[in-house]
């Protein structure tokens, strides 16, 4: 981590703290960068970013706020909030695009309660890489769906788990975390392993063409969906509409 900017995660669940201190330049940020991405990976159910000891030396570097927060609106779908930023900070923030993404408030007292009001239902469960896999993904689909109200997506998201489960087991070979969480107007499933290979669908026409058939069904039955890494792995994730 570059020395100019130390970053302290503490897990206050159901929120993760992070509490920044030093300079933020073009150099630090990538440092920034990588923390709040592992903070994400981790899918806590909200993250707060505490300013209160941060100052912006390149006002360019306060990109990395509207970069992890958009990472967040896709998956893990986890509300970002920024608090306690020195007045210089708070102007930069003003006068740039990150206040116009990520929520600014007074004191992490303030953004925790906001943060708490905006966290999304979710279902999470660990999965081991075998036959029954597959199952055990549309049973949870299935209890998610009847606990949220949401009965006509059991079908659809069945599927589409079922096919990012199928491929774990397929191709990864790892245990796996399946989380489904109902931030409306969409419902995210998404499914992490422990292999970093990155997840392709396959393109063209060819029915010789070995994997990727299943995550051209996933592109068809979502709205939208991503591969990203996390940890020493990655994540597959998908948005079905929700309404």
């Amino acid at each position: 981590m570059s020395t100019r900017i130390r970053c302290e995660v503490r897990d206050e669940s159901p929120v993760t703290v992070v509490r920044l201190a030093g300079e933020l330049d073009l150099a630090s940020m990538r440092s920034l960068h990588t923390v709040l991405d592992g903070c994400l990976a981790a899918q806590p159910d909200a993250l707060v970013v505490d300013l209160e000891q941060l100052a912006v030396t390149d006002p360019l570097a306060l990109s990395v706020f509207v970069a992890a927060a958009r990472r967040a609106a896709d998956w893990p779908a986890v509300p970002m909030v920024l608090c306690a930023p020195p007045p210089d900070t708070a102007t930069g923030l003003a006068e740039s695009t990150a206040c116009r993404v990520v929520p600014v408030r007074r004191d992490c007292a303030e953004a925790t309660a906001l943060a708490g009001t905006a966290m999304a239902p979710r279902l999470r469960a660990r999965l081991e890489p075998v036959a029954g896999a597959c199952r055990r993904a549309r049973e949870l689909v299935t209890d998610a769906c009847g606990r949220w109200n949401i009965p006509e997506l059991a079908g659809p998201a069945s599927l589409v788990l079922t096919e990012l489960v199928g491929n774990v087991v397929r191709h990864a070979g790892t245990p796996m975390h399946v989380t489904l969480t109902l931030r409306k107007p969409y419902l995210r499933v998404a499914v992490m392993d422990g292999s970093p290979a990155d997840a392709r669908a396959a393109t063209g026409t060819d029915p010789r063409a070995e994997g990727g058939r299943g995550l051209m069904l996933v592109r068809e039955l979502t709205q939208r969906w991503g591969s990203a890494p996390a940890g020493t792995g990655k994540v597959v994730w998908a948005m079905l509409p929700a309404n």
